[in-house]
C-alpha cells in the first residue's frame, strides 16, 4: 500500500454520498437554529456567556441539521445530554476548587451520566465545561444555568429543528416522524432481504460500541447494501395495488408513489398502473403509466411508518 491511500486509511477520508441539496439544507439550518439561539444567550447572560454557551449549542446544530437521523440526534439524547451535563458542570465547578480537575471531572462525568441515562450527545461535554471555565457570568447562575440559558437554548434548537426539517419531505426531525420506512410491519414481505433486528442489536452488543444510527437505519443500510449487492430490480409483477414505492433518489429528487388503481390486460406489457404522489415533486398529484414503466421508476417498496 502506497502513502497516499495509507493517508486517505488514517485519516478516514472517504466521499460523502449526500446530495447538493442536502448539504445546503443542512447549512441553512445551522444558520437559523444558531441565530436564534445566539440572540437567547446574549439577552441572558450577556456577550461574555454567550461566547461561550453557544458552542455547546453549535455543535448540536451539526447533528441536528446534519444528521437530523442520526442516533446522538435525537430528541432525548439533545435535552438528556445537555441537562444532565449541565447539572455535573455546575456541581463540579461549586464543589471543586481547582479549576482544571474540575473541568476534567466536570467532562468525564458528564459522559458517564449520559451514559447511564442513556442521552449520549456530544456537546454535552461543551455545555458541562462552559459551566466551569465560563467566568462570573456562568458561574453566578448557580444551578439557574441548567434552566436558563441551556434548556431555554436547548428548546429554541428543537423547536428549529422540527419546523425546519419538516419543510423537506425527504428528512424529518426527530426520526420517529418519518411518513415512511424500509421496514415492512409484522406480516409483510419485504421485497429485499432483510436482517433480523435482534441480530444487529447482538452484533452491537458483540462491538461494544456506541454507534451513531438508530437500530433501524443500521437494518435499512444492510438491506439496501444486499440489495444493491444482488443487483436487486423490482420486476412489474412485484407491482401491487396499494403498495408504496420510492426511486431512491437524494435529496430534492426523493419521491414515493403508491399505486391507487391497475389495469389488468391480457398482454403484460401493456398492462397499467394509476399512482399518486405521496412525497416529493408533484406531491398530491396522479398519473399513469405501464406496469413495466413504473418497475423501471422504482427502486424499491417502502411503508408506512405508523397507522
Amino acid at each position: 500500500m502506497t502513502l497516499l491511500p495509507r493517508l486517505r486509511r488514517f485519516l478516514n477520508l472517504e466521499p460523502e454520498p449526500v446530495s447538493r441539496a442536502e448539504k445546503l439544507v443542512s447549512t441553512l439550518g445551522g444558520i437559523i437554529g444558531i441565530f436564534l439561539v445566539a440572540e437567547i444567550s446574549y439577552s441572558v447572560t450577556g456577550a461574555q456567556g454567550a461566547v461561550l454557551i453557544v458552542p455547546s449549542m453549535g455543535a448540536s446544530a451539526v447533528l441536528l441539521f446534519a444528521v437530523p437521523h442520526g442516533r446522538l440526534s435525537q430528541p432525548w439524547a439533545l435535552i438528556g445530554g445537555h441537562l444532565s451535563s449541565a447539572v455535573v458542570g455546575v456541581t463540579c465547578q461549586m464543589l471543586v476548587p481547582e479549576p482544571f480537575l474540575a473541568a476534567g471531572l466536570a467532562v468525564g462525568l458528564a459522559i458517564g451520566v449520559m451514559h447511564v441515562l442513556g442521552c449520549i450527545h456530544p456537546p454535552g461535554g461543551a455545555t458541562a465545561l462552559a459551566a466551569v471555565i465560563g467566568g462570573p457570568a456562568i458561574h453566578q447562575l448557580g444551578y439557574d444555568y441548567v434552566l436558563s440559558p441551556i434548556l431555554i437554548n436547548t428548546a429554541v434548537i428543537f423547536t428549529v429543528a422540527i419546523v425546519f426539517n419538516s419543510l423537506f419531505p425527504w428528512r424529518r426531525y426527530p426520526v420517529s416522524l418519518m411518513r415512511f420506512t424500509d421496514s415492512p410491519p409484522k406480516g409483510r414481505t419485504p421485497t429485499a432481504p432483510a436482517i433480523d433486528r435482534r441480530h444487529i442489536e447482538q452484533a452491537l452488543a458483540d462491538m461494544d460500541l456506541i454507534v451513531d444510527l438508530t437500530i433501524e437505519d443500521l437494518q435499512r443500510l444492510f438491506t439496501l447494501a444486499i440489495e444493491h449487492a444482488e443487483r436487486h430490480r423490482l420486476t412489474p409483477e412485484q407491482i401491487r395495488l396499494g403498495h408504496y414505492y420510492t426511486n431512491g433518489r437524494h435529496g430534492a429528487d426523493w419521491s414515493v408513489r403508491q399505486i391507487i388503481d391497475e389495469e389488468r390486460r391480457d398482454d403484460p406489457a401493456r398492462e397499467m398502473v394509476i399512482y399518486r404522489v405521496v412525497e416529493g415533486p408533484g406531491q398530491g398529484m396522479a398519473d399513469s403509466c405501464t406496469r413495466a414503466e413504473f418497475a423501471r421508476w422504482a427502486a424499491r417498496e417502502v411503508f408506512p411508518n405508523g397507522p
